[in-house]
């Protein structure tokens, strides 16, 4: 049980980053951890090493680096499009690169509370998105991104950190979407404030079998082939400039939710970079 009050808070100390490591290892294995290192650098340089404490144990951290890129509005105030030369700007964002809580202080809040300071505090320096990327193939984690959180994802990087031995990953292509939270859009501070996402009835769907984390097990051929296909189907959604914007479960089947950016509700606020 949890038997004192957690406090999120700034890690600052070198045993506080070992304990960080410590629960890397246990999260994902030696082959995913990053040194404790790492964290001072994130800290030092711009970026976050959040950790969930309760009283001195450590139960929960967030690590994130800092990021920059050149970044163009949408559209003018007058509603038509800039110019390249004109709307280019360096624009600071953070990589929430990972997120840990320990197993028995999971679906207690405290991932949650770990991204809403992350917010806060990104927010007091001026940055005003955080990315981090996510499989697809996890339903439960797709559900706090898009619908606890506000993210959207428009992006999906294939195979983005290679096949690895870890059992978190079933020896399949690492398929990553990326969540992007636009901190002070619409949406998000919406879904912050328990009201509904303001979304309209999603225009595509892309359906996974409710099953999923039994076929990974039992069958890893067809489960590549299911995520195969999915890859497919993102690509294709996010090339006619749709984005994932919420998931559902019905008649058996896992659904993400996608609609077109340029009539998603909530989104006004967000900007498109340089490629």
């Amino acid at each position: 049980m949890i038997s004192a009050p957690i406090e999120i808070r700034h890690c600052a100390t070198l045993a506080e980053y070992q304990e960080c490591e410590r629960l890397e290892r246990l999260t994902w294995g030696d082959e995913l951890t990053v040194p404790s290192g790492l964290f001072f650098i994130a800290r030092n340089t711009g970026g976050q090493a959040l950790g969930a404490f309760e009283g001195e144990k450590l139960v929960g951290f967030t690590l994130a680096l800092a990021g920059v890129r050149a970044m163009r509005a949408p559209a003018s105030r007058a509603g038509e499009p800039l110019g390249r030369k004109e709307c280019r700007a360096l624009q600071p964002f953070l990589h929430s690169h990972m997120t840990a809580v320990l197993p028995e202080y999971r679906d207690r809040g405290v991932g949650r509370r770990l991204k809403l300071f992350q917010r806060q505090d990104a927010l007091k320096r001026g940055i005003r998105l955080i990315e981090w990327t996510f499989d697809p193939l996890e339903p439960k984690n797709a559900h706090f991104n898009l619908v606890r959180l506000g993210a959207i994802a428009r992006r999906l990087i294939p195979n983005c950190y290679g096949i690895t031995t870890s059992p978190l990953h079933s020896g399949m292509p690492t398929d990553r979407l990326v969540a992007e939270w636009w901190l002070d859009s619409e949406r998000v501070k919406s879904v912050l404030a328990d009201n509904p996402s303001p979304s309209k009835t999603a225009t595509a769907r892309i359906s996974l079998p409710v099953n999923l984390a039994e076929i990974k097990t039992s069958d890893r051929e067809a489960a590549i082939r299911i995520q195969s296909a999915a890859r497919e189907q993102f690509e294709g959604w996010f090339e006619k400039k749709y984005a994932a914007t919420a998931i559902e479960t019905r008649a058996g089947k896992t659904d993400y939710l996608l609609e077109s950016l340029a009539s998603a509700a909530g989104l006004s606020a967000i900007e498109d970079w340089e490629e």
